[in-house]
C-alpha cells in the first residue's frame, strides 16, 4: 500500500455563479484514517465530496484522490473508491440480494466474485435469512448497512460516507460505526460527514467547515485543547430552559459577558472569556430569578462546544467584512 496520503486538497475553490460553495480549502487525509468532515447544512461538505469524487469540476485549486488528479483521472479513481450518499439510493422494489447483484454488475464484478461478495455483505448487514425480502420492508438500520455493503462491494481503498446515519436510531448508529471501525482496521480510508458529535469523537482527525471555509482541523483532543474560543461554564439547575432565557436576556442587555448560551442535554453551557467572573454573575442572576442551582463549574470543552465556537467565530467575522 502506498504511504502517500489518500486525499490531498490544495486551495480548492468551487463556485456556482456568484455563490462560493467551497472557498480555498486545503487539507490531507492519510491512508487508513477515519476523517470526519463537520459543518452546518450548506457549509460545503457535500460539494467537497462531489469534487473529490470527480462528479464536479473545481473552479480552481487541486485535488488528488488515491494518487489520481480528480479533474483528469476521475474514471480510474472512481474504480478504487466507494460512495454512500446521505440520500438512500438503493432500489426499494428490489430485494436486498437483487440490490447487491445490481451494484456488483455496475462495478464489473465477475459472477463468482460477486457471489462471494454478496454473501459477505449479507452477513455484514445482518440480513442472513432476509436477503430475499424487499428493501422497502427493511428497517432504517438494515438499509444503511446494506447501502454501505453495496458501496464497498468492489473492496475500495477509500469510502466517502455523506451523513450515513442521518435519521437512524442510536443503536443502529452504533452498529454502523462498528462496521466503519472494521473497514478502517482492514486499511480502508474513511471520509465521513456527520451532524452527530459523538460520531465525530470516533474520528482520528476532524475538519470543521463553515460557509465553505475550513475553520479548524485536528484530532478531537487537539481541537479541544487548541481551538476553543473562550472557557466553558456548565450550569446544573432545576429549570434549564428558564436558565437559558434568563442568561440570554442578560447577555443581550449587556449584563453578562458571555459569547454563547445553549442547552446541552439537561444542563446549560455558557462560553465566556473569563469563566470565574461570568460564573459569579450567572449565580447572582439565577438567584434573583429564584432558579435553584445545583452547580456552576468551569469544565473542559466538548467537541460540540468547540464546533459551535468555531462556526460562530467565523459567522461573526464574516458579518464584519
Amino acid at each position: 500500500m502506498s504511504s502517500a496520503p489518500a486525499i490531498v486538497v490544495e486551495n480548492l475553490v468551487k463556485r456556482f455563479g456568484d455563490f462560493t460553495a467551497v472557498d480555498d480549502i486545503s487539507f490531507s487525509v492519510d491512508r487508513g484514517e477515519i476523517f470526519g468532515f463537520l459543518g452546518p447544512n450548506g457549509a460545503g461538505k457535500t460539494t467537497t465530496i462531489r469534487v473529490l469524487l470527480g462528479l464536479l469540476r473545481p473552479t480552481s485549486g487541486r485535488a488528488m484522490v488515491l494518487g489520481y488528479d480528480v479533474t483528469r483521472e476521475a474514471k480510474i479513481m472512481q474504480s478504487h473508491a466507494g460512495y454512500m450518499s446521505q440520500l438512500f439510493t438503493l432500489y426499494p422494489d428490489l430485494t436486498a440480494a437483487e440490490n447487491i447483484n445490481f451494484y456488483g454488475r455496475i462495478y464489473g464484478l465477475a459472477a463468482q466474485e460477486l457471489a462471494q461478495r454478496r454473501d459477505e455483505v449479507i452477513v455484514m448487514a445482518g440480513l442472513s435469512g432476509r436477503e430475499n425480502e424487499l428493501t422497502s420492508s427493511l428497517s432504517g438500520g438494515w438499509k444503511q448497512r446494506l447501502a454501505l455493503g453495496c458501496a464497498i462491494l468492489h473492496r475500495p481503498e477509500l469510502v466517502f460516507l455523506d451523513e450515513p446515519t442521518a435519521g437512524v436510531d442510536p443503536v443502529s448508529r452504533r452498529e454502523f460505526w462498528e462496521l466503519i471501525y472494521q473497514l478502517a482496521g482492514q486499511g480502508t480510508t474513511i471520509f465521513v460527514t456527520t451532524h452527530y458529535m459523538d460520531e465525530a469523537e470516533h474520528c482520528q482527525r476532524v475538519g470543521f467547515i463553515s460557509q465553505g471555509r475550513l475553520v479548524a482541523l485536528g484530532s478531537p483532543s487537539e481541537l479541544k485543547a487548541m481551538h476553543m474560543h473562550g472557557q466553558v461554564i456548565e450550569i446544573v439547575c432545576a429549570d434549564a430552559e428558564a436558565t437559558v432565557r434568563v442568561l440570554r436576556r442578560a447577555q443581550q442587555q449587556g449584563l453578562l459577558a458571555v459569547d454563547e448560551v445553549a442547552l446541552y442535554g439537561a444542563q446549560v453551557h455558557a462560553v465566556a472569556s473569563n469563566a470565574k467572573e461570568a460564573s459569579a454573575v450567572i449565580a447572582s442572576l439565577l438567584s434573583a430569578e429564584g432558579i435553584a442551582v445545583q452547580s456552576i463549574a468551569w469544565i473542559a470543552p466538548s467537541l460540540e462546544d468547540v464546533f459551535i465556537s468555531n462556526v460562530q467565530e467565523k459567522d461573526v467575522h464574516e458579518s464584519h467584512q
